[in-house]
């Protein structure tokens, strides 16, 4: 059972500069939640119930939002606003943070979670990506992929020709309709890309990912990239990758985090 997630949340989010030099990403207003609420609720309908975040000393704004604060629910209560005290409760799950303290890729920040894993599986979600679907929870299906295969699983989505340069890439041999075993995975392929099938946003790793991650180096970006460990693990592993059929927004794209307020707003 896959009982722990990690969210990595310390990048500088410099695709949403000037915003970001004060306001992290993952606090970015979604109906009136911030996205790493949906993130880590996600989670908890998935059955998790530890998470590790790691953070930046900017985002201490991430930690505060999880926190209580018995000010403000004395102030509601002698208000007679207590009828806003549900919104302030949180899904019952165990929060960690760590801080990174430079930001050196999502590799990096992943390996930082290797004593909080432990020997477990584990998730990885993205907090930059917002999965909506009305019936089912995308970690859910990633879970069931790994419970059903035992090893690794990264979420993919068909991409544009023109974004597959933003993402990693897999080459795939298709075993069933929406999942690939992973013959060959490509950081932010510049030309060429092996497929149109990109790694989006959630993951289902066992602990042999860090014997990976600790040894690789430097790649795209002059960063510690998560897709080279992924990379030299299936040359030993069997990675699978599941299509992912909700519909995603990223955070980092302005007009996809419009359409995102706006779809929220009209469900309302």
């Amino acid at each position: 059972m896959v009982k722990k997630a990690v969210i990595p949340a310390a990048g500088y989010g410099t695709r949403n500069l000037p915003i970001t030099k004060v306001l992290p990403k993952e606090m970015f207003p979604i109906a009136g939640r911030p996205a790493i609420d949906y993130i880590v609720r996600e989670a908890v309908e998935a059955g998790i119930e530890e998470i590790f975040i790691i953070i930046s000393r900017s985002k201490n704004m991430i930690m505060d939002y999880f926190d209580r604060s018995l000010e403000l629910e004395v102030f509601l209560q002698q208000s007679q606003k207590s009828h806003l005290l549900p919104l302030l409760q949180f899904p019952k799950v165990n929060i960690q943070f760590m801080r990174q303290s430079y930001a050196k890729g999502l590799g990096d920040a992943v390996r930082l979670a290797e004593k909080f894993v432990g020997n477990e599986p584990f998730a990885v979600l993205l907090p930059d990506q917002i999965f909506i679907n009305e019936t089912a929870n995308t970690l859910q299906h990633i879970i069931a992929t790994y419970e059903q295969h035992k090893g690794d699983v990264v979420g993919v989505k068909a991409v544009a020709q023109e974004d597959l340069k933003l993402y990693g890439v897999i080459q795939g041999t298709q075993l069933s309709e929406g999942l690939y075993n992973v013959t060959d995975i490509i950081e932010k392929p510049q030309s060429n890309p092996p497929s149109n099938l990109a790694v989006i946003g959630r993951y289902i790793f066992t602990p042999q990912i860090f014997s990976y991650l600790n040894k690789t180096g430097l790649g795209v970006g002059n960063e510690i990239q998560l897709t080279d460990a992924i990379k030299q693990m299936i040359s030993g592993y069997t990675v699978k990758a599941k299509v992912l059929e909700s519909e995603c927004y990223d955070l980092g794209k302005e007009e996809e985090y419009m359409a995102l307020l706006n779809y929220m707003f009209n469900k309302k």
